[in-house]
């Protein structure tokens, strides 16, 4: 389920946003910063400071996850159940390691939101089909460029 590409786009994201809902039906969109995959079928995400993501997963475990390389403005959605690995549970450190290996283990790290990957959807920004013709890859980075006012390196 997680291809290469959208592997790719996961590792070069800053930020991705994971929704959830409880008993109430009542959406939570909370930023993560600290993210990977494992394998080919689950996202993990680091419960850094997310207490309502958290108890709406325990209640709703159905979630989804959207990142975006925010200067071509393209990304991916997943969508799949989750579950979690607290520190007390035997199989944390298995869960934990790749998110620290890719960021740090600077950061007390509650535990960790491990998505089952059900279902992949490409997104873009509105631009790529409002003005086809006109929207490429290379004017949005331009564009993103002059909005955030930053350089290539």
């Amino acid at each position: 389920m997680l291809t290469p590409e959208i592997k790719q786009y996961i590792d070069k994201s800053v930020l991705c946003w994971l929704a959830t809902s409880g008993h109430d039906n009542m959406p939570n969109v909370s930023p993560k910063e600290m993210f990977t995959y494992l394998g080919d079928n689950t996202f993990l995400i680091a419960h850094l400071a997310s207490p309502n993501s958290i108890a709406n997963i325990l209640e709703n475990p159905l979630v989804c996850v959207s990142f975006v390389d925010i200067f071509i403005q393209k990304g991916f959605k997943i969508k799949g159940t989750a579950s979690l690995s607290f520190k007390s549970d035997p199989d944390f450190d298995v869960f934990l390691k790749p998110i620290t290996d890719r960021f740090s283990d600077k950061f007390p790290v509650k535990a960790v939101i491990r998505i089952n990957v059900e279902k992949a959807e490409h997104i873009s920004a509105p631009s790529y089909f409002l003005f086809p013709e006109t929207t490429t890859e290379e004017s949005q980075i331009g564009s993103a460029m002059k909005t955030y006012r930053v350089r290539p390196v």
